[in-house]
This record gives C-alpha cells, structure tokens and sequence, in this order.
C-alpha cells in the first residue's frame, strides 16, 4: 500500500496538507474521515491516530500525525522544491519561528467563529458574547503581529518565496472568512499576500480544497451539516471549553 492520507477538509491542517499534497504531484490515496459523523472516534481509526485527530499519514507501516510533522515528512521524502522547506539552516529556521509563533497565537483562535457559529449550536452550545469579543480581539492582535513581524514588506510570511508557513497560515485564516468575518478588509498589505499565495498555488486547487469550508454556512442554514454522532459530543465539548 502507497502513501493513504486521512483528512477531512473542514479542518484547517487538512486542507494544508492535502494542498501541499496536490501542489507537488505527491501521489497519496485519500482516506476520508467525517468528524461530524463520528468517524475520528472510531475503532478503525483509533488504530491510526488514538488520539483522534486529523490529518493523519500512513506510509506502510510507517503512521504520522501532526500536521507541521507530515508537511515536514511529506517535503523531505518527496522531490519538492527546495523553497517550501529549505535545505539552508537559517531559511529552516525562519519557518520554524513562524511555525512556533502559529501554534501559540493562530492554532485555536482563528478556528473559534467556526466553532461559535456552526458547531457549538450542533450540540445545542451558545457562546457568551463576551467570549466571542475576546475571540476577535485576539484575531485582530494576530493579524497584526503577522504582518509587522513576519510579512513586512516580504512577498511570503518568511522571505521572497513560498514557504510550508504560508501554507499553514492560509488555512487558518480561511476558517472565519468561511463564516463572515473578513479579516482581509483594511489590510492591503495581507490582502496582497494572499492574493500572490492563491496565484502560486492555483485557483482551481485552492478552490477545490476550499469548496467545503466555504459552504458551510449555507450547508448550515440548509439543515445540510449533519448532526454530530453522540460519541463526539465529549470532544466538542472539551474543544469549546478551551474557548478564552
């Protein structure tokens, strides 16, 4: 058996990784996992990932988990161009330091409008507003400090080319532009970074990897999302009392 990727491209690691993925002709058989059905807690899956959490990568005998650690195995294996992790050690550690800075700052900020507006209510959750008011203030302080300590007058997040940060950084900030928010909006300088991002990736991959998440509020208003299976419920609870 090749290399089997499990995603499910509501996530935002997901979807970076299966970006990469495709960008680089990394052939990969895609195993679907369907968090709202339940199938991150099932028995065949617990096998892959006990942690329940996607993305997760098998190579043969070979299971990997953590999105930052498949991109990583995925550019090293394979025969992608040196720009998206680069072989000079500082170039490596610039992204590293983003990467550091995006698990505190990025990772479990930008996903809560998604989780404020669509998921809680599955189970019958309501955030208190003053949660919600904290979660955008967080974004706004992010959303700076990404652009006055990262992007400056670069072209990407680390340098003048594409790096795995850009790619991890797209994703997140795609998640509350799915449900509204446009983070975009006054920020020309972001705005033209994500504009020269989408173009080197392609448009019709970006938008096939963003159909999904981009629906979802409509998919919402339809009654289209299913609701999630009961052995989910512990999860989403635990993930929305983690909300500051």
């Amino acid at each position: 058996m090749g290399l089997e990727l499990y995603l499910d491209l509501v996530s935002q690691t997901c979807r970076a990784v299966y970006i990469f993925a495709k960008k680089n002709g990394i052939p990969f058989e895609l195993r679907p996992v369907d968090i709202f059905r339940g199938q991150l807690v099932s028995k065949d899956f617990s096998q892959i990932n006990n942690l329940c959490k996607v993305p997760a990568l098998k190579d043969g005998d070979f299971i990997l988990s953590e999105s930052t650690a498949i991109l990583i195995y995925l550019s090293s294996k394979y025969p992608t161009a040196d720009h998206w992790y680069p072989s000079n050690l500082q170039a490596r550690a610039r992204i590293h330091e983003y990467l550091g800075w995006h698990a505190d700052c990025v990772r479990g900020t930008f996903g809560v409008p998604l989780w404020t507006q669509v998921l809680a209510p599955l189970i019958g959750v309501h955030l208190p507003e003053e949660k919600v008011q904290r979660n955008r203030a967080a974004m706004d302080r992010a959303l700076q400090e990404l652009e006055d300590k990262f992007l400056r007058d670069q072209a990407f997040l680390t340098g003048q080319h594409v790096t795995l940060a850009d790619l991890m950084a797209l994703e997140e900030l795609i998640q509350p532009v799915a449900v509204g928010f446009d983070l975009f909006e006054g920020r020309p300088k972001l705005t033209a970074w994500r504009e020269r991002l989408e173009a080197f990736l392609g448009m019709d991959l970006c938008q096939e990897t963003h159909g999904l998440i981009l629906n979802i509020l409509e998919q919402a208003a339809n009654k289209k999302i299913p609701d999630p299976a009961p052995e989910v419920y512990p999860y989403m609870l635990l993930r929305i009392s983690r909300i500051p």
